[in-house]
């Protein structure tokens, strides 16, 4: 018995002070101040969490991918010279490989980076996550600082330059053009953006894009005080691209929950079963691609 005892103390003990030791950092991250913390949306690329308390464990990950949705977060997301672009590496986190018809990405933009312009009949939505670029499209030259979007319509000349650091998520998709329409030019910043009303919904709504019919996608800014759900449990024909940029909580997809914080994505296929609960002591907020407007006959999986 008193081997036994000795044996357990030995296997047991080092996992314990470990323990102690990861929860004591994570309760530092998320109580305590730091260097990042003037910044708005800091967090999404220098989480509290993982991975700068867990990225030393082999083989340690939360991110999941499943034939309906997926999970990608910060230790995950692999980051490589974005094609053509200037000084810019970029980070896939959602393309058709897994059955969507739009992608989503991270550009990390040096000091003097440049884009390229997107393929033929694509249209692109960027919002800006940390510093400041400039976007100009010949007859417009327009500085976009953090928390600012900009849409572009599917042939429009446009470059994104960047004369300090910027991180952008950045949306690409083939338009689906319906009648004779055609969207327009648009930038913006979020706290510009009217709320909205949620009907039977308790969360704060704000669209980026206008409503009609010749936008084939909107970009939705939803924000979550500590304790709120989603109340309808979703299950629908539209997809989503999703990029935590507050907070914290609780995400079920499909039949699994997953605890999610800021600089996580995520990607939900059509009809899988979805729900949302804000946990911790701050907001969350979370910017959202959802298709829209267009008949499901329509789409190409």
């Amino acid at each position: 018995m008193q081997e036994f005892q000795s044996f357990t103390r030995i296997l047991f003990t080092p996992l314990v002070v470990w323990g102690m030791v990861v929860g004591a950092s994570q309760l530092e991250g998320f109580c305590g101040g730091g260097q990042w913390e003037d910044s708005i949306y800091a967090k999404v690329t220098n989480p509290t969490l993982s991975p700068s308390h867990l990225k030393d464990l082999p083989g340690f990950t939360r991110s999941v991918y499943e034939r309906n949705y997926a999970l990608i977060t910060p230790e995950s997301q692999v980051f490589s010279a974005l094609p053509d672009w200037i000084n810019t590496s970029g980070a896939y986190l959602i393309t058709p490989a897994m059955g969507s018809h739009f992608v989503m990405y991270l550009a990390h933009m040096e000091e003097n980076a440049t884009s390229v312009l997107p393929q033929q009949d694509i249209e692109r939505f960027l919002f800006v996550i940390e510093g400041e670029v400039v976007l100009s499209t010949g007859a417009d030259v327009i500085k976009l600082p953090v928390d600012s979007f900009a849409y572009a319509p599917p042939n429009l000349k446009h470059s994104v330059k960047s004369d300090i650091s910027a991180t952008l998520v950045v949306f690409e998709r083939r338009y689906q053009r319906l009648r004779n329409e055609d969207p327009q030019f648009i930038t913006g910043s979020t706290d510009k953006q009217v709320l909205l009303e949620t009907p039977g919904e308790v969360f704060a709504l704000r669209k980026l894009l206008p409503t009609t019919s010749m936008y084939d996608f909107n970009i939705h800014i939803m924000d979550f005080q500590p304790g709120e759900y989603l109340n309808v449990k979703e299950v629908h024909y539209n997809q989503h691209g999703l990029l935590l940029l507050e907070g914290q909580g609780l995400y079920r997809l499909g039949n699994d929950w997953h605890p999610v914080q800021a600089g996580d994505a995520v990607w939900m296929a059509p009809f899988v079963p979805q729900w949302y609960a804000a946990l911790g002591k701050t907001r969350t907020r979370y910017l959202l691609y959802k298709d829209v407007n267009r008949n499901p006959l329509d789409y190409t999986y």
